[in-house]
């Protein structure tokens, strides 16, 4: 069994280390006998989809993200042809609101973004860091993380949590947050995301073994320490919500 994972922009959109991310999930699935191939792509690469079975990329700052948006529209195309043909997708951070129609910065530019999704943000003057524990809409667990945007998304209708217990949502605080849709996710969640919380993990790790036509073991078993390090953060973060 092989996968293999395009990993977008690892040089300039992985803010929060979140090239930890696919470390984690590459670990998980040798674990379970799977080859993993981790494929960068970097500044001065053209992307190739063709053979990527999950499409990566994490935060970068503002002006970095327009780099990467700059750098992924002449191959949109062919982006959105390999999700279409099964690939799945997965952006943090702000690489999130690539997905939409548009991104206007704090300039009042009006940047044209992948249009996987018909949603817009808008970059405000108003940034908004802070922890996060949100209510996923796929799987049963609270999720934990950190967010730092300066960004409102508004027209999503599919999120991929249905609330903020603490932080700031798409549009609202308390929110609902991020964006799924088939095989396509996104979160401005960091942390990183699937480092913090291994039932996100798991789906992620079923999510793969769907798009792969394997059957996946009923049960998967934990990274060492992964499950206790969750739960200290969500009782400490539970706590301060009110």
């Amino acid at each position: 069994m092989e996968v293999t994972i395009l990993h977008l922009f690892p040089d300039f959109m992985s803010l929060y280390g979140e090239y930890a991310n696919l470390a984690v999930l590459r670990r998980r699935l040798e674990d379970l006998g799977v080859q993993v191939t981790v494929r960068a792509v970097n500044g001065e690469d053209r992307p190739d989809f063709r053979g990527s079975d999950l499409l990566y990329m994490g935060a970068g700052t503002e002006h970095r993200q327009k780099i990467a948006l700059e750098k992924l529209l002449p191959v949109a195309a062919e982006l959105r042809a390999a999700v279409e043909a099964g690939t799945l997708l997965l952006f943090t951070g702000n690489a999130m609101e690539m997905l939409g129609a548009s991104v206007t910065d704090a300039a009042g530019r009006v940047w044209p973004a992948l249009a996987l999704a018909d949603f817009t943000t808008v970059e405000t003057d108003q940034r908004t860091p802070g922890d996060v524990v949100a209510s996923p809409a796929l799987w049963e667990a609270p999720t934990v993380g950190f967010m730092n945007k300066c960004s409102v998304t508004q027209g999503i209708t599919t999120p991929l949590f249905k609330e903020l217990l603490l932080g700031f949502g798409n549009d609202a605080e308390h929110g609902a947050e991020g964006y799924v849709s088939g095989n396509v996710l996104g979160t401005h969640l960091t942390g990183p995301v699937l480092v913090k919380n291994p039932e996100f993990l798991e789906f992620i790790t079923r999510r793969l073994y769907e798009v792969k036509g394997w059957e996946c073991p009923a049960r998967l078993p934990d990274l060492p320490h992964q499950r206790e390090a969750y739960e200290v953060t969500l009782r400490e973060l539970r706590a301060r919500v009110r």
